[in-house]
């Protein structure tokens, strides 16, 4: 790797340290208050600044091939930035996670032990295309008193600039330090090998992108990685599912926006319900523009195509999903754990004991009854947004807020204890 990439990590990663020393016990009102500051100034600038940038980057995507899908999570309009500002503003409203008492207990040698929220220090998250990451991962790594440094994919480069200058803003108005966010500011893919060896600077690495993107971080981060895999996303159908329910759900699941990584990519027809309803969902799926996949009894229904192998357990992140009959619940199961990426699945169902077998033999990070997989968001949980879907075991699963960027501390008082 060039000399100039490793000594432009250990300027920002330096920085990024001591800002995180400040953070960790920076008041949250001063917190709340950069967060606010930098949605008004995302507000004020959206038309002369951040507009500009993104059409930049959009020709520039255009240029490069990029499809359909990857361009919308790229674009921006005027409702789409309002909404990043929105985001940043419930983030600033939220209960502040750091100092949070956890657990606290007694002992009996006299010891009062609690366990204490903090911040994980230097946060590196390393994300492609889609520019409000740069908001939700700024706000959401400040709000729980880390440092971030944010390496944007090559397309959204100008767009995820002018919305940085939004976020260093917010600081300078509060007095924060502002290598509080920080973002990369070349587009040399160096950079990526730099952040992902910086065991001295970052605490951990937060992938949000394509299956590429992740692999390679996975494969060759020295630093702890908090894995955002694959959306493949399934919606199971069960012989005892509301029909109209279904239909809404389905159709919203597939074809609400394509390209986020909560869209479904596999429908789960159970065969109790086919052959109840007939082909009526993947009818619903063909009018609306969707490409169907499938194989067996299915490609009798007409406008389908026949799948490929690989089909199933394939992120299309387009109009196109593979659709499959399965007997019962079990069928369902069986299908998703050998194609699934644990991210999101949905069961459409009237019968309890179904949905609570679905819950129970699954371990994806999460898991919906009669609920579209678009669901599977951070600001719809509540949380003012996300960095990702962490799709691992450890520390954090699902989306990954404020809470889930900070670790912990035991605080131990006594009164002259000694242990015998």
């Amino acid at each position: 790797m060039d000399g100039q990439f490793l000594d432009l990590m250990t300027q920002i990663g330096s920085a990024a340290r001591e800002a995180a020393a400040e953070l960790a016990f920076a008041p949250p009102e001063q917190k709340a208050l950069a967060l606010r500051k930098a949605a008004d100034h995302i507000d004020a600038g959206w038309y002369n600044t951040i507009l500009p940038a993104n059409q930049k980057d959009m020709e520039f995507a255009r240029e490069k091939g990029l499809s359909e899908a990857m361009l919308d999570r790229l674009r921006l309009d005027g409702d789409r930035i309002a909404a990043i500002a929105d985001a940043v503003r419930e983030v600033a409203a939220q209960p502040d996670p750091v100092g949070r008492v956890l657990e606290e207990w007694d002992r009996p040698s006299g010891l009062h032990i609690q366990r204490v929220a903090t911040p994980l220090g230097v946060v590196g998250v390393i994300y492609e295309s889609r520019p409000n990451v740069t908001a939700d991962a700024g706000a959401l790594c400040l709000k729980a008193g880390n440092a971030v440094i944010l390496r944007g994919g090559s397309e959204s480069f100008h767009s995820s600039a002018a919305i940085h200058e939004s976020m260093v803003w917010g600081l300078q108005q509060a007095g924060l330090p502002e290598a509080a966010i920080q973002m990369v500011p070349v587009r040399d893919r160096d950079m990526v090998q730099a952040m992902l060896g910086a065991v001295d600077y970052i605490d951990v690495i937060v992938p949000r992108g394509g299956k590429g993107l992740v692999g390679l971080v996975q494969r060759e981060a020295r630093v702890p990685v908090f894995a955002h895999l694959e959306g493949i996303c399934h919606v199971y159908a069960d012989g005892a599912a509301d029909l109209e329910k279904a239909r809404r759900v389905v159709l919203n699941a597939k074809t609400r926006r394509t390209g986020i990584c909560g869209s479904a990519e596999c429908l789960l027809i159970d065969r109790a319900f086919y052959a109840k309803h007939g082909a009526v969902l993947i009818e619903d799926l063909l009018k609306a523009g969707v490409e169907v996949r499938t194989e067996g009894e299915l490609l009798k229904v007409s406008g389908t195509v026949q799948a490929q192998p690989d089909d199933f357990g394939r992120e299309f992140l387009d109009m196109i999903i593979a659709v499959k009959l399965v007997d019962g619940v079990d069928g369902a199961i069986a299908h998703i754990r050998r194609y699934g990426s644990n991210h999101t699945e949905s069961v459409l169902t009237e019968d309890d004991a179904v949905a609570a077998r679905f819950f129970q033999r699954l371990d994806s990070a999460i898991l919906m009854r009669n609920v579209s997989t678009q669901f599977a968001d951070g600001g719809e949980f509540g949380m003012g947004g996300e960095i990702g879907i962490a799709t691992g075991k450890m520390h954090a699963r699902g989306p990954v807020g404020a809470e889930q960027l900070c670790s912990f501390k035991y605080l131990v008082t006594g009164d002259g204890t000694i242990r015998g």
